[in-house]
């Protein structure tokens, strides 16, 4: 059984995904062999609140040159995760709008 910290990686903070809080849309990294029951879990388990759904998406390592080496960064998973209506918000996020 793994830990909610082992599943829930970082938030992601970008202007798209600060849209998305002012309709409890919170978005993570995530393991990237965690399911979306275990997320829903993780994320009540650390932060106190009711998870409506969870999306998730596969993103794809991007090709990148340094000098004379290149290569793909990792690939990675982010879910966003959509609140029920009667949930608090997430405290981490409130900090930065």
């Amino acid at each position: 059984m793994k830990m909610a910290q082992d599943i829930i990686i970082k938030p992601i903070i970008t202007e798209d995904s600060m849209m998305g809080i002012a309709s409890k849309k919170y978005t993570f990294k995530v393991a990237n062999d965690a399911n979306k029951l275990e997320i829903a879990k993780a994320v009540e388990e650390l932060f106190g609140v009711k998870v409506a759904k969870v999306n998730t998406i596969n993103v794809n390592g991007k090709y990148r040159r340094y000098g004379i080496h290149e290569g793909y960064k990792a690939s990675w998973k982010k879910a966003v995760v959509t609140l029920t209506e009667d949930s608090k918000t997430i405290e981490f996020f409130d900090g930065l709008m």
